[in-house]
């Protein structure tokens, strides 16, 4: 069975003692409790070296928002794989709607940062999703479709096992708008199905697909509960640690 992953993306919010502070309620409110999940938190990167050092011999793992592709060199303001690696980083988010809408990134720069994520021993949470003017033209599929062909080029088989492809249908994204748990099953059982095209069938019910997208205490089991939904990546809902609690417990 695959296993489930529920993993906390703050995007911009919360300064080192307010981090401290949310990590440190986590911890409490999941205490030594055998959890049938795994839990990530991807706070900002200027906590990620405190952030390190509290989940350090707990359940929780730490992953980061973003990187480049690039080891080092003159570009301002960017991340290298090797930094995170450095603080105690295990995972990082690529391909997140808000970089692509916001930040102009396309899917070959994504691609570039996801080979230098596996090259450098990172696990990349690969977000994929389609906009509200895409939904309502019945292109979802294409879309998605493009950005896993493009995004995952000259990734090979092997190297699959350590990548999460998390579904994120932007117009549900901070907007209290959920994809219903059958939409989002849909699209679920599609990207395993193009999955299975591209590599092979035990690829494909091997590979861990989140769902994002508004989810929070009261949608969760429900959306977990549906055969191909495999975890969630939480906004909002995970900056409060009693409703990411509820979440994890969901699953």
């Amino acid at each position: 069975m695959r296993r489930k992953v529920i993993a906390g993306n703050w995007k911009m919010n919360n300064n080192l003692p307010e981090s401290q502070n949310l990590i440190t309620k986590l911890i409490s409110g999941l205490g030594n409790e055998k959890l049938n999940c795994e839990v990530i938190i991807c706070p900002p990167f200027p906590s990620l070296s405190e952030a390190a050092s509290l989940v350090k011999n707990t359940v929780v793992k730490l992953g980061a928002q973003n990187m480049y592709f690039e080891d080092s060199g003159a570009f301002t303001g960017e991340v290298s794989a090797s930094m995170l690696k450095s603080v105690g980083c295990e995972y990082v988010i690529l391909g997140h709607s808000e970089r692509r809408t916001l930040f102009g990134e396309n899917d070959q720069l994504i691609n570039k940062k996801i080979k230098k994520a596996l090259t450098s021993g990172l696990k990349p949470i690969f977000c994929v999703g389609e906009t509200l003017q895409e939904r309502e033209g019945n292109v979802t599929k294409n879309v998605i479709k493009r950005q896993i062909t493009e995004g995952l080029k000259e990734i090979s088989a092997n190297d699959m096992d350590r990548i999460i492809i998390a579904y994120e249908p932007v117009w549900a994204i901070g907007t209290g708008k959920t994809a219903t748990p059958e939409q989002a099953e849909e699209v679920h059982a599609f990207i395993r199905g193009l999955i299975s095209s591209l590599y092979s069938q035990s690829v494909a019910e091997s590979l861990v697909i989140q769902y994002g997208g508004s989810v929070k205490p009261d949608n969760a089991k429900e959306l977990l509960s549906q055969k191909n939904i495999d975890g969630s990546l939480v906004g909002g809902a995970c900056l409060k640690a009693d409703s990411f609690i509820s979440i994890i417990k969901a699953a």
